[in-house]
């Protein structure tokens, strides 16, 4: 399954896993049965989460709603550690990912935006260096593994703080080598084996290191690096949903 998973994601255009993925993947739910882990998301339960990556990471992707740890672990902390469930807030959602989607768009007290350049899953195409909005329109935005992929992050960055009010806040992931004290970029690398081996994905442009929130502090945030997975939960309850053990969330302010 590793394998057949690794190859699919290495040959096949993401946009169109995003429109077909999740019909195969609900098949093998099927053999997946069981009660070894919980998705926080969906409340689905399973003897174990199936294989994802190039890689192929074990006990990652949720057979039905098609959360990733970073997904059940982000979900989790807006639970516990926001008001997202409550307020009411206008969001944008770059580069929205499935299993948050039609969920984030039934609750009533979201005015809910997703974009993306390329995705069909999202409702505006926009480059995220010149996002289509007035300043201080959304009080939240999502942006996960996004800013490994563009041109210029710290202009994405930036852009993402112009478009939040005072006072918002954003969460935005992305991929890190904690070994690295800063970030390694190398522009002349533009072979797709290369950059694999350099930044752990063909079509990344960058390996963010230990210095990935001051780089988000340059696009204008006041930024606070929660180590909740590994402060605050419980080993249980990690292992239950499947969270990245070190995932450091990275709550960004205006």
């Amino acid at each position: 399954m590793k394998d057949i998973i690794s190859w699919v994601l290495r040959h096949v255009p993401r946009k169109y896993l995003q429109l077909v993925s999740h019909f195969g993947v609900k098949v093998l739910s099927v053999f997946y049965r069981g009660q070894g882990v919980e998705c926080n998301v969906c409340g689905s339960e399973f003897r174990k989460f199936l294989p994802y990556g190039r890689s192929g990471r074990d006990n990652a992707l949720c057979p039905n709603c098609l959360s990733l740890e970073r997904h059940r672990l982000m979900y989790l902390y807006l639970q516990r550690k926001t008001d997202f469930f409550k307020a009411d807030l206008k969001l944008l959602h770059v580069a929205p990912e499935y299993c948050f989607i039609d969920r984030f768009e039934k609750m009533k007290n979201l005015d809910y935006i997703t974009a993306d350049i390329e995705s069909p899953l999202a409702k505006v195409k926009m480059d995220i260096h010149r996002i289509p909005f007035e300043a201080n329109t959304f009080d939240v935005a999502f942006c996960n593994h996004v800013m490994e992929h563009v041109d210029d992050d710290i202009k994405a960055m930036s852009e993402l703080h112009r478009v939040l009010k005072p006072g918002g806040w954003a969460i935005i992931q992305s991929p890190q080598d904690w070994s690295k004290a800063t970030t390694y970029e190398d522009p002349a690398i533009t072979d797709p084996k290369e950059r694999e081996k350099h930044f752990w994905q063909d079509d990344h442009l960058r390996l963010f290191g230990r210095d990935y929130g001051r780089r988000l502090e340059k696009g204008g945030f006041k930024v606070t690096e929660d180590r909740f997975v590994m402060d605050e939960l419980t080993p249980e309850e990690v292992k239950r949903y499947a969270l990245p053990a070190n995932e450091v969330i990275y709550l960004c302010r205006k």
